[in-house]
């Protein structure tokens, strides 16, 4: 059965405004935190992992993935989705700006691979990356998903 991602998603905000790659991480974070997935300490890892390794986490055009390694500030695996009002630039030229941050808290390497596997089929999927992007509530996002998903299994 396929990862359902509308499933897996304990927080989605829609057209949030962040003021930089920081910001839009930190509101990704957030949610990770109200999902009861990780502890503040996480989103600083995230933060961190970027400041280290450079923007490696814009994996799309327009779409980053926020994590870092798994450590103790994870408490069970989880996603956040943040859509934003208006794109933030990440410093990843091929694939800048950003307009749909997803967090994510894995507790080990398959958790991660499972969770990159549903994000490739959502991103190959245009007319759906169009209708994530501009979605302004929680349900519009977790009804794309779930079609996707849907449609997946």
């Amino acid at each position: 059965m396929a990862f359902n991602l509308a499933e897996a998603l304990s927080s989605i905000q829609t057209q949030a405004d962040a003021s930089d790659w920081r910001d839009a991480i930190r509101l990704a974070g957030a949610g990770l935190v109200s999902g009861g997935a990780t502890t503040a300490a996480y989103t600083d890892e995230m933060i961190d992992a970027v400041e280290k390794h450079g923007p490696y986490i814009v994996i799309a055009p327009g779409i980053a993935l926020a994590h870092s390694r798994p450590s103790p500030a994870v408490l069970t695996g989880g996603l956040s989705w943040v859509s934003l009002a208006t794109p933030v630039e990440f410093g990843n030229k091929a694939n800048d700006p950003v307009t749909v941050v997803v967090g994510l808290a894995a507790v080990d390497h398959d958790a991660h691979l499972q969770v990159m596997r549903a994000l490739a089929g959502v991103l190959s999927d245009g007319p759906a990356m169009e209708r994530l992007r501009t979605a302004t509530s929680s349900d519009e996002v977790r009804a794309v998903l779930g079609e996707l998903a849907a449609a997946a299994a």
